[in-house]
């Protein structure tokens, strides 16, 4: 008998060895598609809320400088007067109220068409001077509120509100 060497020894992996290690990778597989996939649906999420802030951003600072309400004609209902009968034609705030504009517009008040899905929602109201959570006829105050809400294909993504004063 040679010293060191034990005669039954073998070499190589047992059957169970390798079916343990081949349910191990299986698991570990699995668990990183999963996990891939979940990425993908929050990575998808995160692209549509910040194309709806975009889009409300937009329709911000499209209205920035314009008038509440008609500076001519002083109208007391919301909406777009007599003769503005398209967009481009909407001069003054009150214009937009109920106004679902699918694409949504840029700044310049140019289609957005690559976002054909989006829509922008907008609503204006009158609230109490007392209190802005209040809603009151239409021109039974000084100050809107005015609410964009984005949807896509219907679904809403993100809104917000601001109030302007009438000037």
């Amino acid at each position: 008998m040679q010293c060191g060497k034990q005669d039954g020894g073998r070499a190589g992996f047992s059957l169970i060895e390798v079916l343990v290690a081949v349910v191990i990778v299986g698991i570990a597989i699995t668990s990183l598609l999963a996990a891939n996939g979940a990425f993908t649906q929050v990575n998808g999420a995160g692209i549509d809320l910040s194309t709806a802030e975009f889009l409300i951003e937009q329709f911000r600072e499209m209205t920035a400088m314009l008038p509440v309400v008609d500076p001519q004609t002083g109208k007391t209902t919301f909406g777009p007067e007599s003769g503005e009968t398209t967009l481009a034609a909407w001069d003054d705030l009150d214009d937009f109220d109920n106004a679902a504009i699918c694409p949504p517009v840029d700044v310049s008040r140019t289609p957005l068409t690559e976002f054909a899905s989006f829509t922008q929602q907008v609503r204006v109201e009158n609230v109490s001077a007392a209190s802005l959570d209040t809603v009151v006829a239409d021109h039974g105050s000084d100050f809107v509120r005015i609410t964009v809400t984005i949807l896509q294909n219907n679904t809403a993504i993100s809104s917000a509100s601001w109030i302007r004063a009438r000037y």
